[in-house]
């Protein structure tokens, strides 16, 4: 069974839920809105579902409220911030706008980010930078537990560790690839087995390290594993995640032992923002970008296809039907949410009115 909610009303829902949790009005409201707008573009796996998981964490002290960037260092166009283990979606934010300044007052920043809490999708930073017309590049890992195998490996060892590139393009909304190194995000498990629905056995394998379309492996014990995509390829792409956006950021790359009940998800992120017109080629750009869109999207459309996209277009389209038909929500998701904020004394048929409109 699936229920549909609006916009508003669900923002206002888990809004004051994150708020129970002792979190102040700003935070409250943009943990909601980014979280909803994920919905909104489709990848339910970064939406509201995050919420059990992060009200358990904040519960076992893996997450902390009214959090900040803290600067580690500061080089001009080569940050070095910690998270504090704040809420993501305002790490996130606050990081980018710091590197956004960086990057137009210098043409470019290089920026690592330490012990964020779940950043959520990528994406939205991408976003934030390319709205200010700025190229810019993001790897990411995830320590939590390990959920995802290495190529020719049996089982779990890393994380979801996405990557993301977004770029300015003139005259129409910007190309934003943002996408996990495993061959789904994790949170599809949780949805398909919330669901009751199977899974390709391209993207999972079970305890044994054998490919399975049974996504229990992804959510409960015994665990299996994801398996990361284009085999080889998507393994080194995680491993240079791990590397980067880890190691190099100094929040630390996922190697714990016995450490899989913790609920709290951490990111580390190395993100690299470029200012295409602070480049002698900015002209170049401009032109060869829409030449090559342009001859691109004159591609005839093959068999069993709609349409020719690029990435970002799909997201947008699903934004448009859901703001008017609505964020369809599980059953099994939604009492997930309920249960979440009776942990921290909200009842649930407040979150109900809420998120009716009430």
């Amino acid at each position: 069974m699936t229920r549909t909610f609006a916009k508003n009303g669900l923002v206002r829902a888990i809004e004051a839920v994150v708020a129970a949790g002792g979190s102040d009005a700003r935070e409250a409201r943009m943990v909601a809105e980014n979280l909803v707008t994920a919905n909104l573009l489709g990848h339910d796996s970064h939406g509201i579902g995050m919420i059990p998981r992060y009200v358990d964490s904040l519960l076992e002290g893996g997450l902390a409220v009214n959090q900040h960037p803290q600067v580690k260092l500061d080089a001009g166009a080569l940050l070095a911030l910690d998270g504090a283990k704040g809420y993501g979606q305002v790490i996130g934010h606050e990081a980018m706008a710091l590197a956004i300044e960086r990057a137009k007052r210098h043409g470019s920043c290089v920026m690592t980010l330490a012990r964020a809490h779940h950043l959520g999708r990528i994406g939205q930073w991408g976003e934030q930078a390319a709205e200010q017309g700025l190229v810019s590049m993001h790897f990411v890992n995830v320590i939590s537990r390990a959920i995802v195998a290495p190529y020719a490996g049996a089982d779990a060892r890393f994380g979801t560790n996405p990557v993301c590139i977004a770029i300015p393009l003139p005259g129409e909304p910007p190309f934003v690839l943002d996408m996990a190194t495993s061959a789904v995000a994790q949170g599809k498990m949780r949805v398909a087995y919330n669901k009751g629905d199977k899974v390709s056995p391209e993207w999972l394998i079970d305890d044994q390290g054998r490919p399975t379309s049974d996504p229990r492996y992804g959510v409960v014990e015994p665990l299996g594993a994801l398996r990361t995509f284009g085999l080889y390829k998507g393994y080194g792409l995680a491993l240079a995640c791990e590397l980067l956006g880890g190691a190099l950021s100094g929040g630390g790359t996922e190697h714990q032992e016995g450490d899989r009940s913790k609920k709290r998800v951490w990111n580390g992120m190395l993100a690299i923002l470029i200012d295409p017109s602070a480049l002698p080629q900015k002209d170049a750009f401009v032109e060869e970008a829409r030449a090559f869109l342009q001859s691109l999207r004159a591609s005839p459309v093959a068999p069993g296809f709609d349409k020719l996209r690029i990435a970002g277009e799909p997201e947008r389209e699903m934004r448009a039907k859901r703001e008017k038909e609505g964020v369809p929500v599980d059953e099994a998701t939604w009492k997930e949410i309920l249960a979440a904020a009776g942990k921290l004394g909200l009842e649930a048929s407040r979150v109900e009115a809420l998120a009716a409109g009430g």
